[in-house]
């Protein structure tokens, strides 16, 4: 079957962001700096980590690996987005659109478990302060981490294995700049109505069961803070308001998409510009400009480069 299928449709034709080939030369440039700023940005707060002993802690490496998820979760689309600019045939191989699909749910899943994650490292060092190093040591959060890596992995296949024999032997066009399962479907020459509501089913309850978990931590959390206002539980409260931060901007867009779908072709192609290349790059904006210790570590970093050259 997946043979027949490569036979009729060899590959997937993007109709882009818009129709205007001289708004898509204009678009070229600031797409081309936020990926740029996306990937400087992200491998940075991971280089900030690596190097510097004083970051080397729970909080900071769940930050370090949402940072390399989210330079991995642009890099997926915006590289083709940008390239498409210059192009009047935006098209993309049947295999290759198979792997976007595959990187898409892989990151983007890894990342909601990963937020749930870092919330449960909020949990315990607001309300278990004393026992906070005991519980996140460093195997419990290497095991955290992997599990969001497998539990992204597992979801990425399974809707990868429900679209991946469907027979594409119409329309070839894909009315967006990557591909997204539920354009995708619609090509299929068959009835996929069922197939839909099971792939919306397999995302929504990922990404219900993550929201749900998170909206709990954080409620526990902002009660817990009220009933002891401390110096300690506030500061912690304020790293705390960059994570709700990027909860809302991560999830609001993909319950639009997967589990409020709207019909409306420019709002989708809106939310997907979003959650694919705008939340990846505000993500290390957000952590670093809130982050008085990330702050500090980049003093320290520019200062060891201007010792070192005035060392040369």
């Amino acid at each position: 079957m997946e043979e027949a299928n490569k036979s009729m449709t060899s590959e997937f034709i993007f109709r882009g962001l818009c129709d205007s080939r001289e708004l898509q030369t204009f678009l070229l440039l600031p797409f081309s700096m936020l990926y740029l700023m996306t990937v400087v940005g992200n491998l940075f707060v991971v280089l900030l980590f690596i190097t510097d002993p004083h970051l080397h802690s729970p909080m900071y490496f769940l930050l370090a690996n949402l940072s390399f998820v989210d330079f991995c979760l642009s890099s997926v689309t915006t590289p083709k987005l940008t390239t498409d600019f210059l192009k009047d045939n935006k098209t993309i191989s049947f295999g290759g659109c198979m792997t976007q699909i595959l990187c898409v749910h892989f990151f983007g899943g890894g990342e909601m478990v990963l937020l749930v994650t870092m919330a449960y490292d909020r949990y315990v060092a607001i309300c278990k302060p004393l026992h906070y190093s005991s519980i996140m040591d460093r195997q419990k959060c290497i095991w955290l981490v992997l599990i969001s890596w497998i539990i992204g992995f597992v979801h990425a296949m399974s809707q990868l294995a429900m679209i991946l024999d469907l027979p594409f032997c119409g329309s070839r066009i894909v009315d967006s700049f990557f591909c997204d399962i539920p354009l995708v479907i619609k090509l299929a020459c068959m009835d996929t109505h069922t197939l839909g509501m099971l792939i919306n089913a397999d995302s929504g309850i990922l990404a219900t069961t993550c929201f749900i978990l998170l909206l709990m931590s954080y409620t526990y959390i902002l009660l817990t803070v009220r009933l002891n206002s401390k110096d300690g539980a506030s500061k912690a409260l304020s790293t705390c308001t960059s994570h709700i931060t990027v909860v809302l901007l991560f999830f609001g867009p993909c319950i639009f998409i997967y589990l409020w779908p709207l019909n409306i072709t420019w709002m989708d192609k809106f939310l997907a510009v979003f959650y694919t290349v705008i939340t990846p790059l505000l993500n290390p904006a957000i952590y670093t400009l809130r982050n008085k210790d990330i702050r500090n570590a980049i003093k320290r970093l520019i200062n060891q480069h201007m010792d070192s050259q005035d060392n040369f």
